[in-house]
């Protein structure tokens, strides 16, 4: 049995590592707010440049600090209305968001992985939070760093490259 089981995690490892050598960084960012680290973020995706739609991608943020999971919500529902994405969709995932995510502690990596069907999963520290399969989730969620209309536009510069 214990021959088994160490089969089946090399089987899983060997996996994990073909998935995650089958993306490339693109870019990379800290953010900073008055002089103090919030996060460094990393955007990856199959070739290592950064075109729009192409998945699969992963976004990952890693926190310099503690953030509660409200705060987290409330920064995406404010974002959201920075870029005009409002209404019961939006409304909807929030809530959801709001299930999913737990408080995050200094040096968590959160992260975001949307497949080639554009179903969001979110992963704390390699744990599957859980999935979002509206395909319409990972293009809003993204766009609060990735859109030209982002609040943070050097930030999402070096995301894609090309600062």
């Amino acid at each position: 049995m214990r021959g088994i089981l160490l089969a089946f995690a090399l089987v899983i490892s060997a996996a994990s590592r073909a998935e995650g050598d089958a993306l490339q960084m693109v870019g990379q960012a800290r953010l900073e707010v008055l002089w103090w680290p919030v996060y460094e973020s990393s955007l990856y995706t199959p070739g290592g440049d950064y075109v729009e739609g192409v998945r699969p991608l992963r976004l990952e943020i890693q926190y310099l600090r503690d953030v509660e999971a409200q705060d987290l919500v409330d920064h995406t529902r404010k974002e959201w209305q920075r870029l005009g994405v409002v209404g019961p969709q939006s409304q909807q995932w929030l809530e959801t968001l709001a299930r999913l995510w737990p408080d995050v502690r200094k040096n968590d990596l959160l992260a975001l992985v949307l497949d080639k069907q554009d179903r969001a999963t979110f992963y704390l520290n390699g744990k599957v939070l859980g999935t979002i399969g509206d395909p319409g989730f990972g293009g809003d969620f993204l766009a609060i760093w990735l859109s030209p209309e982002t609040s943070q536009p050097e930030l999402r510069l070096a995301l894609i490259g090309k600062e």
